[in-house]
């Protein structure tokens, strides 16, 4: 990719402008952990074998290993590289500081049993992109045992310029609601919309440009096993999140010489380095650890066709298992629009008390438990065993409904799931988009009771 001259480079940086690229569609290649392979430059990749003593073209070979050498080769996952320069050519790293991310284990306040709302988290006046603009909510286990997870929220306003970012903690689950996000990284060129979801493995270098301006959404940072599809069990072969839809990069390089930064969130904190040209520099990978999107439109949602509602298992999209057969670390589920069929059935969600902590989110529309109040960019949380359902103007009207089929459309809600307690940062239990008054929504809910 040619570089663009210094006077431009820093018009386009305090605008916050993402640099221009060729007037051509995004490439992909499908399917979810397939072994890929890609080039940009046609002979980049060595023929039957990863290291040759001389690679093609001069480049250097260098292997990501995102799993153990030995872990089964089912769940192993590594990608050979063909780079310009090897990922070590860099100075040394200097501690910088964290701004508003944290990390596992969190011990800021004590964990709540109380329900919790959030409304949208605005995006800043300032430039800031995207990493600048991560704000964390809480989380749980250690990032340094790799084990649970980390929430954050991001609102941008500006592109990152000659500024790369990695994940040595955690694989990133990133879910835009507002503004296209275009994620540039070692392996190729990403872009999602609200609605779609990008997955960023841990330790992966990427940089984020904004190409419609304003951006906002969630992350689930991941500390434990990689995220997978769930099994379908007797649901069978079909159905949920299909694994052609998932959608890896092709190989895109930058050839660019200037003061590069690269930053590395490990072992909790932001570090920096200073480089003299673009980490993006792969020339041509092969592999199955990568960077990968999936739009949650393309969900096969399944349900009753005959009475009560179904546990909301039934809309995962991806898991992560944790160390205890048939729990997740996390599972990220989705209420997308359906139809409503179930005969002499309350249709939303039903009261519960679940082992499993739910934070949720919402990214258009509304959602069909809670009749006001839960704002797309907004948030909620009920940690374990918090009790949790519909508000009182939602049991109302669904208890009294005629149950016709219905189809729930304009919406578009989803949950990050853990079998771990959720414990919060003052930002998120201080900061002014707390709704103090979300156990109201509950407090309707009179006694019917006519026996005794």
């Amino acid at each position: 990719m040619a570089t663009h001259d210094t006077k431009t480079r820093s018009r386009n940086r305090k605008a916050g402008i993402a640099p221009p690229r060729p007037a051509v569609p995004i490439s992909y290649q499908p399917g979810f952990g397939n072994h890929f392979v890609s080039e940009a430059v046609p002979g980049a990749l060595p023929v039957g074998r990863n290291s040759p003593q001389r690679p093609p073209l001069g480049l250097y070979a260098e292997q990501i290993s995102g799993t153990s050498f030995t872990t089964a080769r089912a769940e192993n996952r590594r990608t050979w590289t063909y780079r310009i320069q090897p990922s070590v050519v860099h100075r040394p790293y200097a501690r910088i500081d964290n701004g508003l991310i944290r990390s596992a284990p969190f011990n800021e306040i004590d964990a709540t049993p109380t329900q919790l709302r959030w409304s949208p988290f605005p995006v800043p006046r300032k430039p800031t992109d995207f990493v600048d603009g991560i704000i964390t909510l809480g989380g749980n286990g250690d990032a340094a045992t790799q084990t649970g997870m980390a929430i954050h929220v991001y609102a941008a306003n500006a592109s990152m310029h000659e500024r790369c970012f990695y994940n040595a903690d955690g694989e990133m689950l990133i879910v835009p609601q507002q503004g296209r996000a275009r994620f540039v990284t070692e392996l190729g060129i990403i872009e999602a919309a609200a609605g779609e979801i990008v997955i960023i493995p841990r330790g992966l270098r990427f940089r984020v440009e904004l190409p419609d301006g304003p951006s906002r959404g969630y992350i689930c940072e991941n500390y434990g096993a990689m995220l997978r599809l769930p099994e379908l069990g007797p649901l069978g072969a079909n159905g949920l999140a299909n694994a052609r839809d998932f959608l890896a990069p092709v190989a895109a390089y930058e050839d660019t010489s200037g003061r590069w930064s690269l930053l590395a969130k490990f072992q909790g904190n932001l570090w920096a380095a200073e480089m003299d040209h673009s980490p993006l520099n792969v020339v041509a990978w092969h592999g199955n650890f990568a960077p990968y999107k999936y739009d949650l439109a393309r969900f096969n949602a399944m349900g009753s066709v005959s009475f009560d509602h179904p546990d909301p298992s039934i809309f995962s999209v991806l898991t992560a298992p944790s160390d205890l057969p048939g729990t997740a670390n996390i599972d990220f589920v989705i209420f997308p629009p359906r139809w409503l069929v179930g005969e002499d059935t309350f249709r939303p969600p039903w009261y519960h008390r679940n082992v499993m902590t739910e934070f949720m989110g919402l990214l258009h529309g509304a959602y069909d438990a809670k009749a006001e109040g839960f704002l797309p960019g907004g948030a909620s949380l009920h940690n374990c065993m918090t009790a949790h359902g519909p508000d009182a103007e939602t049991w109302e009207r669904a208890s009294e409904a005629q149950l016709k089929p219905h189809k729930i459309e304009n919406t578009m809600a989803f949950m990050f799931e853990s079998r771990f307690a959720l414990r919060l940062t003052r930002y998120a239990v201080e900061s002014s988009e707390l709704q103090h008054d979300y156990f109201e929504g509950w407090q309707g809910l009179d006694k019917h009771f006519k026996g005794g």
